[in-house]
């Protein structure tokens, strides 16, 4: 591999990666470009060395021009992008922007730069989701490569027109391109918007556990570090042009997963005297379970069903399969959070409050 350039590489996925790429590649060379909107945070890239931070935009294809060519970069590994459909849902504008637009200037940056002239061997990777597939029904196969793109939401809608789009630049330009589509990620620097931190931080406080409607909806859960193997195997495994789903076998009703957590908390505050006085507003602190703090709201609109990642393909072409167990990946999760107390303290204010009222009224 080349040196690597890594947008949104201070977000959640994105710093995760860079994190292992410089533990497992050493030698290789790492920019990380991030716009620093509410969900990136320069602190998740704190002890790193070998990697240069440039606060910028996915959308300044001069800048991605300049980046690419003052650094030897042949390598793109796209994170940057607006990924919370219940933020695509109060604005959806913001994701076309980031997510069409900036993927399009990436787009335009890398064709100059890799390209023009006698061209350069390069490979641009594009993180998608499995939302772009829309919803299964309960027995519904899940979702392959080959599954019609069918998105639900803005979020999923401006992901699936960044897919295509970088599928028509290999097919008509020649970029070298791969894609991958994950399913839920979970585990450290995850801001907690998302279920697993926002109920875990939610509990430690004594806050309600907002469930939408009937808290039935499945998802295929995926440790971020797994995610991060995945990717590496479509960089070095993968044909160019090709897709790749990658999951992490752990098909679960969102209800399992929020039982699951409560019942990991009151293991570690029975385990963890010293927990009951850093967190003494929690159930737990006070011999309660914590799974009285469920509380059922209004389900959001054109909220998926179910979501189930066929990796078969994976699997056989790239030698991948999740190295964790849901539970094992969610208690390393867990002693992630509570270690790391300051990291989420700094990260939750006042327009993230605003956020949790606006989307949970609770």
């Amino acid at each position: 591999m080349t040196n690597l350039l890594v947008t949104g590489g201070a977000g959640f996925i994105g710093a995760n990666f860079v994190h292992y790429w410089r533990r497992h590649h050493p030698a290789d060379g790492v920019v990380v470009l991030d716009a620093l909107t509410y969900a990136g945070n320069p602190a998740n890239l704190d002890g790193l060395t070998g990697i240069e931070f440039v606060h910028g935009d996915i959308r300044d294809t001069a800048l991605v021009e300049k980046l690419l060519a003052d650094h030897g970069i042949g390598t793109i590994v796209h994170f940057a992008a607006e990924s919370h459909v219940d933020r695509s849902i109060h604005g959806p504008a913001a994701f076309v922007d980031t997510n069409v637009i900036g993927t399009l200037s990436l787009l335009t940056a890398a064709r100059a730069a890799w390209l023009t002239g006698p061209g350069h061997a390069h490979r641009f990777h594009h993180v998608s989701t499995d939302e772009v597939y829309g919803t299964l029904g309960p027995n519904d196969p899940a979702f392959s490569e080959t599954t019609p793109y069918a998105p639900n939401s803005p979020y999923s809608a401006s992901k699936a027109a960044s897919d295509h789009l970088v599928r028509a630049w290999h097919h008509t330009f020649g970029l070298q391109v791969t894609t991958s589509n994950c399913s839920n990620n979970y585990g450290p620097y995850q801001f907690p918007e998302k279920l697993i931190p926002l109920f875990l931080i939610n509990a430690l406080h004594g806050r309600p556990l907002p469930i939408y409607g009937d808290g039935m909806q499945v998802r295929d859960w995926l440790h971020v570090e797994d995610h991060c193997r995945g990717i590496e195997a479509c960089l070095l495994k993968g044909r160019v042009g090709e897709t790749y789903n990658i999951g992490g076998g752990a098909e679960l009703p969102n209800l399992i997963v929020i039982e699951t957590l409560c019942a990991a908390v009151d293991a570690a505050f029975a385990a963890d005297s010293g927990l009951a006085a850093r967190f003494p507003d929690a159930p737990a602190a006070k011999g309660q379970p914590t799974v009285s703090l469920k509380t059922f709201v209004t389900d959001r609109p054109g909220h998926d069903r179910r979501y189930a990642i066929d990796e078969t393909k994976a699997r056989a072409e790239l030698g991948y399969a999740p190295a964790r167990t849901f539970e094992q990946g969610f208690a390393e999760t867990l002693h992630w959070y509570l270690a790391n107390e300051g990291w989420w303290h700094a990260v939750m204010d006042g327009s993230y409050r605003d956020w949790v009222a606006t989307n949970y009224a609770v």
